[in-house]
């Protein structure tokens, strides 16, 4: 990865084996002017002035659970666990005291700005940019001066709105480079946002329901929504009344999909993106247009603005719950929920690679896990009755001997034949 990392930095070129993730992370530091020896590290605050900052930042009510789950969870381990803002100002920076030293010489300090273009590739600052859970090894950071640490973070979103709160990130030595570290930020990450999610439900009014839509395993989606007073509810079947005057009914599938598709876009999609995640075709703007004014009619003060379309309030989804629990690391919880995959009748482009990404993490987690029920589960599904991985991992689990394991066997067999 050192000799890559050099090849990139003469040459521009990247050498077989660097990781696309990675990859794309050098491209960014590279044009954002990164030093790879000296990176400029934005000058801290004031102590006085941080302490002021973090106070008031709503990670603030996140720190009694990262200080449980990752900081104490962590404990003896030479790794620091830090948060950051949503940019890359460092707020807290707790754990391993010889690591802290070491990575305080570097500048890996409280009230430091750790983002991607000031310092190159790093896990704090690659989780912003991209939105999504990273983790950094070695050589493969930007900068030669943090190439001795491992590191993995994961963003942490406002569940209404979608927007990105900041960073939960472990920095260290080996631990910092495993996939329990990984897991560890992402199933925290979920927890924080989830527990800013209910002080927020608990300090709404009284009778104020989340809307939410439910699209696994369901030809159409079904929302749950407390109307607007002269919206038109869809009546296939609904409306039902629900908990909190919230009202059940089912879409059709094309508003499903969007609605799906601007739940999983916070900051919104512009007319030809929308046109571009509904079809794999062609579709007119104007179609777009038609089918959004028609949405707006049913769902009301849901649907937001018009350029670029977005959601007015957020959306939970119960792909959002799967994808929470796995992250938690509960796939027994997980498989409860996932009742089948995303709009299975939906060819829509953008559909279709949300169903292939939840169905390859819920296969993932499965495929991971040393319990012989959860596989087991998978197994008796409709989706996962014929895979193969899966039989081999049963026979693996099962007590040798045992009518389960008889069974996983003959199942591999009888798979190896068909599949030559």
């Amino acid at each position: 990865m050192r000799a890559a990392r050099e090849a990139f930095l003469s040459t521009g070129a990247l050498p077989l084996g660097v990781r696309p993730l990675v990859a794309a992370s050098w491209r960014r530091s590279a044009r954002s002017g990164v030093d790879p020896d000296d990176p400029r590290l934005e000058p801290s605050m004031p102590d006085a002035d941080l302490d002021a900052y973090r106070s008031q930042h709503p990670l603030a009510h996140a720190l009694p659970i990262v200080r449980d789950l990752l900081v104490d969870g962590l404990d003896g381990e030479r790794a620091v666990v830090a948060m950051t803002d949503e940019a890359g100002r460092l707020l807290w920076v707790e754990g391993s005291s010889s690591v802290r030293d070491a990575v305080g010489r570097i500048g890996f300090v409280a009230g430091a700005v750790w983002r991607e273009e000031r310092v190159g590739t790093n896990a704090p600052g690659t989780a912003l940019a991209t939105g999504r859970p990273v983790q950094v090894l070695g050589a493969e950071h930007y900068t030669r001066p943090v190439q001795t640490f491992n590191c993995a973070a994961a963003p942490v979103r406002d569940l209404r709105t979608g927007r990105v709160l900041g960073v939960i990130d472990v920095t260290g030595d080996h631990v910092a480079g495993s996939a329990l570290a990984l897991s560890l930020v992402r199933a925290s990450a979920a927890a924080v946002e989830r527990e800013l999610s209910a002080r927020h439900v608990t300090s709404r009014a009284p009778g104020e329901a989340t809307p939410r839509l439910d699209v696994l395993g369901a030809s159409n989606g079904l929302l749950h929504v407390a109307p607007a007073p002269g919206a038109v509810w869809p009546r296939r079947p609904g409306p039902e009344r629900g908990a909190h005057g919230t009202s059940s009914g089912r879409l059709s599938l094309r508003h499903s999909e969007i609605l799906l598709l601007l739940a999983a876009a916070p900051r919104g999609l512009a007319a030809d993106e929308l046109a571009v995640l509904l079809h794999p075709g062609e579709l007119s703007d104007v179609t777009v247009r038609a089918e959004v004014s028609r949405l707006r009619r049913v769902v009301g003060p849901l649907l937001g603005g018009s350029r670029p379309y977005r959601l007015a309030a957020p959306l939970r989804t119960d792909l959002d719950t799967v994808r929470d629990l796995l992250a938690a690391g509960d796939v027994h919880a997980a498989l409860t929920q996932y009742t089948g995959p995303v709009l299975p009748r939906s060819s829509a482009p953008g559909v279709e690679r949300l169903r292939d990404e939840l169905a390859a993490e819920m296969r993932g987690a499965i495929l991971a896990s040393k319990d012989p029920g959860v596989v087991g589960r998978w197994l008796a599904s409709d989706e996962g009755g014929s895979d193969h991985a899966a039989w081999r991992r049963l026979a693996v689990l099962a007590e040798p001997g045992s009518p389960t394991a008889a069974r996983a066997r003959a199942r591999t067999a009888l798979l190896d034949r068909s599949l030559r």
